[in-house]
């Protein structure tokens, strides 16, 4: 259990003053000049040594990330990109931080900034986020005010502007090419790689794409240490983090917790424990909507980091979890969400333009019980040949919790088939 002087979000729910002046009283903005007097390299040095992974899906190692950038300029500006474009159905944890503790984030891309050598930060902000961005902007502009960002930020001889943009809530913009496509006023359409944005990124320039939760830590983790972030979880998933509870627990909620604890007590501690107890527990998705369903049997001792959901086939995502409970048609479920990612494809790529149609045709069927038998693995076979075959990972996301529903229920499709040709449809399967 995180101690609460463990914890980097001091507002999490919004209970404190979100300005300046109280940010700065609950410990942030406190020697950043300071810390950027410790040059670029100790910065990246001290990310690296923390072992913090990216926050955002895919827990790339950050300070490797930003070791990526080229350490003498060429006469391109260099710049961070803030994806705050957190369009994963059931997440929701980054917002919190931009509408409670906004200033965790600037002054983050202050320091991830001026670590990279980059002369401004771009924060891409969710279309549907209306009051986060107002709540951000106004941290911004209060920055700005005190002269911690802008012109010799923080006194530091640094200049370092701080860029607030609002997208128009499309999912695929939260990959992080589509990201830059969409704030240089095109298409968001994923850009092939290489070049890497390291190489060739917004307009062009050297840029790193990084989650809100990974840059807002950044402060917390170089005044306390990189061996205090390191000493919670396991090797390799390490650190605090924000993690989220949505469905059918007793109290959903946003939290910030330890890594590697262990699902159930998330869920019980938490959560309030699952709506009619444990026993009631049906199925989870782990980290928001494109990881594989994982039931409850797989869940007993399950740890909620990136090595165990990945050994047992899932993902840890963004520690954002559905949780489901008995009386959840799991097939229909998993049916809304091949619908959602058929709705959200940006058409680019032949396999995921065709394949989530595809997929979400044949799951219509699963759900009434019209398909046959022989189609299970025939969508089984599709999803395979869209994993994998598509510049961004939507087609993958699109892919895996069909994979995962055909893994853990193809019992529960096959009844429902037979139960339709017999005429003998449950109640279930009927509604």
């Amino acid at each position: 259990m995180l101690k609460d002087q463990d914890r980097i979000f001091t507002n999490l729910y919004g209970m404190n003053d979100r300005s300046l002046a109280g940010a700065q009283k609950r410990g942030h903005w406190d020697g950043t000049a300071g810390i950027m007097a410790n040059g670029r390299d100790w910065i990246i040095d001290q990310m690296k040594a923390s072992g913090l992974r990216g926050r955002g899906g895919a827990g790339f190692p950050t300070g490797l990330k930003w070791s990526f950038m080229p350490k003498e300029s060429d006469g391109r500006p260099a710049y961070l990109v803030i994806n705050a474009d957190e369009s994963e159905p059931a997440t929701c944890k980054d917002r919190e931080i931009m509408r409670h503790d906004p200033h965790t984030l600037v002054e983050g891309a202050l320091i991830a900034g001026f670590a990279m050598g980059a002369c401004a930060a771009y924060i891409y902000i969710r279309g549907e986020y209306i009051r986060e961005k107002e709540a951000l902007q106004a941290a911004i502009d209060e920055a700005y005010d005190a002269g911690l960002i802008g012109r010799n930020a923080c006194k530091s001889g640094y200049d370092f502007d701080v860029y607030l943009h609002h997208g128009a809530g499309a999912y695929i913009c939260g990959e992080e090419t589509a990201l830059l496509e969409s704030l240089e006023g095109k298409k968001g359409m994923p850009r092939m790689k290489p070049p890497f944005p390291a190489g060739a990124g917004l307009y062009g320039c050297p840029t790193t794409v990084n989650n809100v939760e990974s840059i807002a830590v950044v402060p917390t983790i170089l005044r306390r240490g990189a061996e205090w972030f390191s000493s919670f979880g396991r090797p390799n998933n390490v650190g605090t983090k924000l993690f989220a509870l949505t469905g059918h627990v007793n109290t959903p909620c946003v939290f910030e917790e330890s890594m590697s604890m262990p699902v159930r007590e998330l869920i019980e501690r938490h959560g309030g424990g699952i709506r009619g107890g444990w026993d009631n527990l049906k199925a989870i998705i782990p980290g928001g909507a494109s990881c594989p369903i994982l039931p409850k049997d797989a869940l007993e001792d399950a740890i909620m980091d990136f090595d165990w959901m990945r050994e047992n086939k899932s993902s840890f995502g963004t520690g954002c979890m559905i949780i489901m409970d008995n009386s959840v048609d799991v097939i229909k479920a998993v049916w809304r969400l091949a619908s959602f990612f058929k709705h959200e494809s940006c058409g680019q790529c032949t396999p995921c333009r065709e394949g989530t149609g595809w997929m979400m045709r044949v799951m219509d069927r699963l759900v009434t019980g019209d398909a046959e038998i022989e189609e299970i693995d025939m969508l089984l076979d599709v999803t395979k040949q869209v994993e994998g075959h598509t510049i961004c990972a939507l087609g993958d996301a699109a892919a895996w919790p069909i994979q995962g529903l055909i893994r853990h229920y193809r019992e529960e499709i096959e009844d429902r088939i037979k139960a339709k040709k017999t005429g003998r449809m449950g109640a279930m399967a009927a509604e």
